[in-house]
């Protein structure tokens, strides 16, 4: 147990504590694919929700016409507000493409959609729906610090599982990227980038101006690009981080389209723009090289880390990953973020209107 503070005020559970928090006047966007409608761990997520009684839940569901009713009635037992934001439909996809809009699709596209109709609500939470250990007292701990004086507040927690170290793509890639990048440059954004105890964890909340604000990475690099985006918002004065305690998730393969290899690529190139952004310019040519010498130095502490503590620890295996990660150095290429709300060319009323037509007639299938 520790209580230090970082360059953002951490809030730690020293108590395990469930704090008053603005919960009746949020709403949550939980991101679901349509391999988890029924789950146990969505189905623990949604049956927790109902204790929080949150004013709004939107679901950001990816699925197929086949499966939409189905989930979208699943959803309907439970004993809340839901409201699903079906993110394939076709007069959805018709509406965006009408305004340049329809790009590659993926979680941080629908996760945008969703956040368009929940910024209706003072405040918003966003998590997960495959967390195996989720609690009830996330969502308060993350809606806290918006009643008190912060517009973003992010969750941090500990992947250690089977008596294994994971959240191996934040250890590796992001955490050695950081400090490499600190290393050579002198930045505020990179002390903020710093400063987070679990970067890459899907869990946030912000006020609706904060969220309306944001520019969606469509990939994986919604995490990064977010807190890029907070610190341009709000900066390291107005953002927390909040000890969520120990999370289980579902693990990826390092290889394969939706692997770790792949998710570095765009979290570096969330990553590389949001430095850029914040006023640095790194020197690409020689960033690899800086990076694996860093990340060789992480793999060795986590090596005696795990080895404090008993765990099982595969030094070659994560020396491969350093080196697959090292592929996703490179300057990003175009932007094809998604605008923030308050610039954006369609409303919220129009995404619900599609998407309720879309759902309706998929339905009646």
């Amino acid at each position: 147990m520790e209580y230090v503070q970082e360059r953002v005020t951490t809030l730690h559970a020293f108590t395990d504590p469930v704090p008053d928090a603005p919960v009746g006047d949020a709403a949550v966007v939980v991101p679901m694919t349509q391999r988890e409608h029924a789950s146990l761990a969505a189905e623990r997520v949604l049956t927790a929700l109902e204790d929080v009684a949150p004013g709004r839940v939107v679901v950001a569901l990816q699925a197929d016409a086949d499966t939409v009713g189905d989930v979208d009635r699943w959803l309907s037992t439970f004993e809340l507000d839901v409201e699903t934001c079906w993110c394939d439909g076709p007069r959805l996809q018709s509406l965006l493409a009408e305004h340049g809009l329809n790009g590659a699709h993926g979680k941080g596209r629908d996760v945008w959609l969703a956040l368009g109709l929940a910024a209706e609500s003072p405040y918003v939470a966003v998590h997960d729906a495959d967390a195996k250990t989720y609690s009830r007292a996330h969502v308060p701990r993350l809606l806290f610090p918006l009643e008190h004086g912060y517009g973003f507040s992010k969750g941090f927690y500990a992947r250690v599982e089977n008596r294994r170290l994971y959240g191996r793509l934040f250890r590796l890639f992001y955490t050695p990227m950081v400090r490499t990048l600190a290393e050579a440059h002198d930045a505020d954004i990179l002390d903020y980038l710093a400063a987070f105890r679990y970067a890459l964890a899907g869990e946030f909340a912000a006020t609706s101006d904060v969220v309306r604000s944001l520019r969606v990475q469509r990939g994986w690099g919604l995490e990064v690009g977010t807190l890029g985006d907070a610190f341009h918002a709000v900066g390291a004065d107005g953002s927390a981080q909040v000890d969520l305690g120990i999370h289980e998730h579902d693990h990826r393969a390092v290889g394969g389209p939706e692997g770790l290899e792949t998710m570095s690529e765009e979290v570096g190139e969330a990553l590389f723009r949001a430095v850029e952004e914040g006023g640095v310019s790194p020197d690409y040519d020689t960033l690899v090289d800086r990076y694996r010498e860093t990340a060789s130095e992480f793999v060795r502490k986590y090596a005696a880390d795990s080895a404090f503590n008993g765990l099982t620890y595969d030094r070659a295996s994560e020396r491969e990953q350093v080196e697959n990660y090292a592929e996703a150095v490179r300057r990003p290429g175009e932007d094809t973020r998604l605008p923030a709300w308050e610039e954006a060319p369609i409303t919220p009323a129009a995404v619900r209107a599609a998407v309720e037509a879309d759902i309706e007639e998929a339905a009646a299938r």
